[in-house]
């Protein structure tokens, strides 16, 4: 790992959960490395494995996941750690778990107790990995509210979640995630809740943030729109793999892969005429169960070829600077125009 640059790195990431019916296959062999100060966006549909391949960061996923590969988190530079082999209950973990790593969930209703107030619930993380003073403490929560723009914060610490908006909560959520100062924020999808007006506020200040506290993102999202704000590079997901990655330029200019261009297709563009629709990826993701020895994308691909596609995976390659696919379609394409 290249310390100087990298502040996560995942290898060969692969979790399995047997059911009755066998064994579901939801994360096959991811590669990815998060940068320092940087922004990576993880895309694709409900149910590719996005959620389950960042909570594996934290060892927040339900007991019957089994994970294997490694997870390697730079603490700093002459120290890196294995998420993957600290016990999930462990002290060493819980030091990392909402001190220098963080993440922002789906739903912060759900996120949050109703029982205790939100000062109550932020002033926990600050408590627990910055000080124990609890004057210091609640004045750092306070000041953190305040940060990400929760107006009138000493009267709003001691409110209920249910007193929120949905904005004003996930703002809360945010406080509550960055008041330690994590180095790596992970957001699964943190807008997908809110209305238009308020998720680009939401995204304006998770930018400004970033910028402020030196920090790198893992940006979780099925919204291609949010990604072209948010992101410096992006990997798309399919059934549990890494299918492209690419930087965000080098993506929306010259997709590669069917499903990527299939996903950018289906993204309404302004000046776009009524009676154009909008472009549909036909079929489903399929179940991780039992799965054919090809690639996973196979029978909705509209450039599949038949005895090569569906008969061995294929495998991230450099097409150019930064760009890598995995689809043999695209390298037939290819050798075609040489």
């Amino acid at each position: 790992m290249n310390t100087i640059d990298t502040i996560l790195q995942m290898k060969d990431l692969t979790i399995d959960i047997k059911i009755d019916e066998g064994t579901l296959n939801v994360v096959r062999g991811v590669q990815l490395d998060i940068k320092r100060n940087e922004t990576l966006g993880l895309v694709g549909e409900s149910g590719c494995g996005k959620s389950l391949t960042s909570k594996s960061i934290l060892g927040i996923n339900n007991k019957k996941c089994n994970s294997k590969g490694e997870i390697l988190f730079q603490l700093n530079p002459e120290k890196s750690v294995d998420m993957l082999k600290l016990n999930p209950n462990g002290k060493a973990i819980k030091k990392i778990r909402g001190k220098e790593i963080s993440m922002i969930f789906q739903e912060p209703l759900v996120a949050f107790s109703p029982l205790y107030t939100i000062g109550n619930q932020i002033n926990e993380c600050t408590r627990l990995h910055v000080t124990k003073d609890k004057v210091k403490s609640k004045a750092l929560s306070i000041e953190m509210m305040e940060k990400v723009g929760i107006a009138n914060a000493s009267k709003r610490y001691d409110q209920y979640p249910h007193e929120f908006s949905g904005g004003m909560l996930q703002r809360a959520m945010i406080a509550m995630s960055l008041v330690s100062g994590p180095k790596l924020l992970i957001a699964d999808e943190p807008t997908t809740a809110l209305d238009v007006t308020i998720q680009a506020q939401i995204l304006d200040l998770m930018n400004n943030l970033k910028k402020e506290m030196g920090m790198s993102i893992l940006f979780i999202t099925h919204d291609l729109g949010t990604v072209a704000k948010m992101c410096d590079r992006v990997a798309v997901m399919y059934l549990g793999k890494i299918v492209e990655l690419a930087p965000v330029r080098s993506l929306y200019k010259t997709p590669l892969h069917p499903y990527t261009n299939g996903l950018l297709g289906s993204v309404h563009r302004i000046g776009t005429s009524r009676e154009k629709r909008l472009y549909s990826i036909e079929g489903t993701v399929p179940l991780a169960l039992n799965l054919p020895k090809g690639c996973g994308f196979y029978d909705r691909c509209p450039k599949k070829i038949k005895g090569i596609c569906n008969q061995k995976q294929p495998e991230l390659r450099e097409k150019s600077e930064g760009h890598f696919v995995a689809c043999f379609a695209c390298e037939h394409e290819e050798a075609k125009h040489e």
